[in-house]
This record gives C-alpha cells, structure tokens and sequence, in this order.
C-alpha cells in the first residue's frame, strides 16, 4: 500500500514541476512580446514646416551643380561667422525685405529655394545671387522625400535648385534620400538653430532663440516664404544689430 502511494506522490510531483515549467515558459515569451511591442521607434519627427505644394508642375531645371571642396559651412580658426538659412522662397513680398535688412548689415544668407517658386518668379531668385548670397536646393515642391516613390524622389531632389547644398523639406531624410543627395553632387545641411518662425511666435521669441544660441560656425533656420513672414524680417533686424555688435560676420555658405 505505501509503495502505491509514494507512485503516486512522485508522479504527482512531476506532474506539478511540469506545469510550472512551462508557465515560466510562456511568462517569458508574453514578457518578450511585450518588451517588442513597446519599444521606442527610431524615427525622428521632422520640424513642421507648413508650405503648400504648388497648384501646378514646376518647370523642370538642370541638375548640374559641384560639390564644395569643403563643408559649407567650414569657419576659419579665430573667426565669429554665423550662417543665415531662409527658406521656402523666393517670394515676392518677403525675400527682398529680407534682402534689405542683409545689405544693411553687409551680411549675407543661403536661400533654400523651391523649384515651384523659383520657376515662379525667377527675377527674386536673380537678386538673391546679385547680392552676394547663395542658393540651395529645397527640393520642387517641399514634399516629405522619405514618403515618396523613387521616381518621384529623384526628380524631386535632381531636378530642383541647381546648388551644391540641399535641404530636405522637414529635414526629414533617410539612406535612400541621402543617397540620392549624393549622387546629384550635393551635401545635405541642416541647422542648428531653429527658430520657429513659422509658427509666428511673435518678434522677440525669434531674437531670443537666435542671440541665446548663437555660435561660431552655427547655421540658423528662417523663413522668407509660405505665409505672413513680418515678424521674420523684423526679428533678423533687431538680432543682426545685436549680433553685429558682438563681433559676428554673416558669409553666405558655399553651396
């Protein structure tokens, strides 16, 4: 009788760890689903930059540009340089406002053009050049290039702005849209100072966000089209005299 029932207490026994086996088991593939699931995603969000897509198909241009010997926006050692970006244009209204407050200064900018907007009116594009400044390539139409097909990817970036410098509308970019960057003979820039002057946050917040980030070699991001660009212009005028008397030069990128 007690060898009956020790049977049957060690197979109760392997029965039990069996069960407890397997719940561990299945506890720790549940947790490894969980820890997939809810890992973070490694996808930055671009700066919103609200410029609409043009009504119609911008004329196409010449992809032909050189690639600088060097960055852009190499600062020589001992020198206080910061670079202007505006970008969106050109517009009729806004960049030669822009324009203006430069040549008072003696500063100088890149404009990160749209091809829409330069086939729309190209003589603002011809006085950007004529005032010592440089144009980069923004692409046609401010599409978002990581969403696009590869066709329209590449015409977007070959056939914009002709310029040795681009930036991706939203500065949104991944391998293929930097790959394509390269091969056109361009270099992808960036900022470094963001001003979020879209959102018209008022005058001063621009200044602030300029005077209180500023450094050497710094490239800051504006904008002189796609909407009510007042406070822009009023605000690169107040931080230019500010600046100016801080010792700093404003040298267009070599793009």
């Amino acid at each position: 009788m007690s060898g009956k029932l020790g049977a049957v207490i060690n197979t109760g026994i392997g029965i039990s760890a069996a069960f407890v086996v397997a719940g561990v088991a299945a506890f720790g593939l549940a947790e490894a689903d969980h820890a997939s699931a809810s890992a973070p995603s490694s996808v930055v969000s671009p700066t919103p930059t609200p410029t609409p897509a043009p009504a119609t198909a911008p004329a196409p241009q010449s992809s032909t540009s050189t690639t600088p010997s060097s960055y852009p926006t190499t600062v020589a050692s001992g020198k206080k340089q910061l670079f202007l970006t505006f970008d969106d244009g050109p517009d009729p209204v806004w960049t030669p406002q822009v324009l203006a407050v430069l040549a008072k200064y003696d500063a100088h900018a890149t404009f990160f053009q749209l091809g829409s907007m330069q086939a729309a009116h190209p003589g603002i594009r011809d006085q950007v050049l004529a005032a010592g400044n440089t144009i980069g390539n923004h692409s046609i139409s401010h599409a978002q290039l990581t969403k696009l097909s590869a066709a329209k990817r590449h015409h977007e970036i070959f056939d914009g702005p002709r310029s040795s410098c681009f930036r991706p509308p939203y500065g949104a970019a991944n391998d293929k849209v930097r790959a394509d960057i390269k091969a056109a003979g361009m270099v992808p820039v960036l900022w470094d100072i963001d001003t979020l002057d879209w959102q018209r946050p008022g005058k001063q917040a621009i200044v602030n966000r300029i005077l209180t980030q500023a450094h050497s070699g710094a490239v800051i991001l504006m904008h002189d089209a796609g909407g009510d660009r007042g406070q822009t212009v009023a605000a690169l005028d107040q931080a230019l005299e500010t600046l100016t008397a801080r010792g700093y030069t404003f040298p267009a990128m070599d793009c």
